[in-house]
């Protein structure tokens, strides 16, 4: 279904544009008003039919919201503290051991190790847990579809035991004992004293995954440039193609925004203003080069993380992202206390081909951590959005109509 594009105001407040209500509408359920993570993810930890939240330390259990707890948290059930970090700056559910049960993967703290935490199949107690690899670097670690399997893989740079100032981008799946740490793939070479690796220290920003030249193969992507995937995995580094794709940023996505035939680049600042398209150009020899372009440049700041998802079933994927309020405090980074707003832009596409986006503000009052969801969480068939930050723990549900 189509919707017409809304008329645009502008917010004083905001200093920016935003959209009047769409004819998509959102349900908005706050879960918790702690702060227990910056990340989140969904699944039927109990096997009951029913979609539960899970946010590193604790999982909610629907349709209550019962709280229980997966491992010790610095507050276990008390109130958390705003001007603290979390210990779950990314969280995914599946079921690592194939046991028929979600079990969690956690990434604690970048640059710390990451661990996956082992369902109890219903028995209480705290989540057995095994690590994963000792260094977990870049704060957007990926846990996705990779190589078009239907199987995902863990992808992040990574650092050697006492060397800040070296790192390696690598994927990671499970050997055959997933209790062990799990085999880790080369993509980049490893770094050298003076030859650092771009997107592979601990605060490093900007990582994504995408076919950049065309061949249906996914590329591992950073904002010096991208590993081109080889035809075969033949446990080699990966051929790494140097470019300009911007400044700090978090989720990248390859995106042919121009009609062009060509991937180009969507990104988001984690820290600052500004959400970007990077345009790939080639010249008659082949050359590739990418060109700039700002698509909303102080609608919000900090937007630690995105998803490029269809959200109203055009066919066309839309953006979703918001604000990381208090990224790193009241004090912190720029515009910290402006409202944590949650957007969705609505891909359009004009008669020379161009895909545009429109913004609908869908909350003013949650925004978003370091990563979130963008699923169907009721069984509606229509993509809904879960988060945990600062705020607070938040379901925001899709509903149609007026």
């Amino acid at each position: 279904m189509r919707f017409a594009s809304p008329v645009l105001l502008l917010l004083g407040p905001l200093g920016a544009f935003a959209a009047e209500p769409a004819p998509i509408h959102w349900k908005k359920t706050v879960i918790d008003r702690a702060f227990r993570s910056e990340g989140v993810a969904i699944a039927d930890v109990n096997r009951d039919g029913k979609t539960d939240i899970l946010v590193g330390d604790v999982w909610y259990e629907a349709p209550t919201w019962r709280v229980h707890r997966i491992r010790p948290g610095k507050d276990d059930y008390r109130q958390g503290d705003a001007n603290v970090y979390s210990r779950c700056f990314n969280c995914w559910a599946d079921d690592i051991n194939a046991d028929g049960w979600p079990d969690l993967i956690v990434v604690s703290f970048p640059g710390e190790a990451c661990h996956w935490y082992e369902n109890p199949r219903g028995q209480p107690g705290d989540w057995k847990q095994h690590e994963i690899w000792h260094s977990a670097c870049n704060e957007t670690p990926l846990y996705a579809d990779l190589f078009g399997t239907g199987r995902r893989v863990l992808v992040m740079g990574w650092q050697p035991k006492g060397k800040l100032r070296e790192g390696q981008m690598a994927w990671f799946a499970p050997g055959p004992d997933p209790t062990q740490p799990w085999q880790m793939h080369p993509i980049s070479e490893p770094s050298r004293p003076g030859q650092p690796v771009p997107g592979t220290f601990r605060y490093d920003h900007g990582l994504g995954i995408g076919d950049l030249n065309g061949d249906g193969r996914n590329d591992v992507i950073v904002t010096a440039g991208w590993w081109e995937q080889p035809a075969r995995d033949e446990g080699k580094p990966w051929t790494f193609h140097p470019a300009n794709l911007g400044e700090p940023c978090a989720d990248m996505f390859t995106y042919d925004l121009d009609g062009d035939g060509l991937a180009d680049v969507i990104s988001s600042s984690a820290h600052n203003y500004g959400i970007w398209w990077h345009q790939q150009r080639r010249s008659p020899a082949g050359q590739v080069t990418f060109v700039k372009h700002t698509l909303f440049p102080k609608l919000f700041s900090q937007s630690h993380a995105l998803h490029c998802v269809d959200i109203n079933g055009d066919g066309l994927k839309d953006l979703v992202t918001g604000k990381r309020w208090w990224a790193h405090g009241p004090k912190g980074d720029v515009a910290p206390n402006d409202p944590a707003v949650l957007y969705w832009f609505e891909a359009t596409k004009g008669s020379d081909g161009m895909v545009r986006f429109v913004p609908h503000l869908i909350d003013d009052d949650s925004g978003i951590g370091t990563q979130f969801v963008v699923a169907d969480f009721n069984g509606d068939r229509l993509p809904d959005v879960v988060i945990s930050n600062k705020k607070g723990v938040f379901v925001f549900e899709q509903r149609r109509g007026p």
